[in-house]
C-alpha cells in the first residue's frame, strides 16, 4: 500500500467526525489548531513577556501567531462565520473569532508587520486585543474539553500535534 505524501492533506481517518465536527477534504483540524494555536499566544500577556519579549525559541513571534490566525483560513478577508460547521463550531465562536482577528490587525496595520514584540504590547489597543483573543481562545478550548489556562504549546509540539490528527 502507497503512503498519502507528507504534504497531501488526506490521512487516514479513524471517524468520520472528530470532536463532534465533521470530517472532510477541507483539513479544517489543522486549520482549527493554527487559529487555537495563535489565539492562545495573543491571548496570555504572561508567555508574552516570557517568550516573545525575551525572544525565547520556538514560539515564533506576533507576526508569526497573526499569520498563523488568518493565513490558511482567510480571515484577514472574510468572517468567521464562513466557517461554521467546519472549523468553529457555533456563530458565537466564529464571532470571538472574528473580533479578535480585526483587533490584532488594525494593531498590526498601525505598527507594521515586523515591528518589534514591545511595540505591539506598548500599543495603546493591546490590552483589548489580549482581552478579545482570550475570550475567543478560552470558548475554543473549553468547547474542545481543553483547559484555556494552560501555557501555549512550542510550534514544533503543534508541528507534530497537527501530524498525528
Amino acid at each position: 500500500m502507497q503512503q498519502a505524501p507528507e504534504t497531501s492533506s488526506r490521512r487516514g481517518r479513524r471517524s468520520p467526525t472528530m470532536g463532534g465536527m465533521p470530517v472532510n477534504d477541507m483539513p479544517w483540524w489543522r486549520w482549527r489548531s493554527n487559529v487555537r494555536s495563535a489565539l492562545h499566544m495573543l491571548s496570555d500577556p504572561v508567555f508574552q513577556q516570557e517568550c516573545w519579549a525575551t525572544g525565547t525559541p520556538g514560539y515564533g513571534d506576533v507576526t508569526d501567531a497573526v499569520y498563523r490566525l488568518v493565513e490558511d483560513t482567510w480571515l484577514d478577508n472574510w468572517s468567521a462565520e464562513k466557517y461554521v460547521g467546519t472549523i468553529f463550531r457555533d456563530s458565537q465562536e466564529a464571532a470571538l473569532v472574528d473580533t479578535a482577528v480585526l483587533r490584532v490587525l488594525r494593531i498590526m496595520h498601525q505598527v507594521g508587520a515586523d515591528a518589534p514584540v514591545a511595540t505591539y504590547m506598548e500599543h495603546h489597543g493591546w490590552p483589548e486585543a489580549v482581552r478579545a483573543a482570550r475570550d475567543a481562545h478560552v470558548r475554543l478550548a473549553v468547547n474542545d474539553g481543553d483547559d484555556p489556562d494552560q501555557p501555549p504549546h512550542s510550534l514544533e509540539v503543534l508541528a507534530i500535534m497537527l501530524r498525528e490528527v
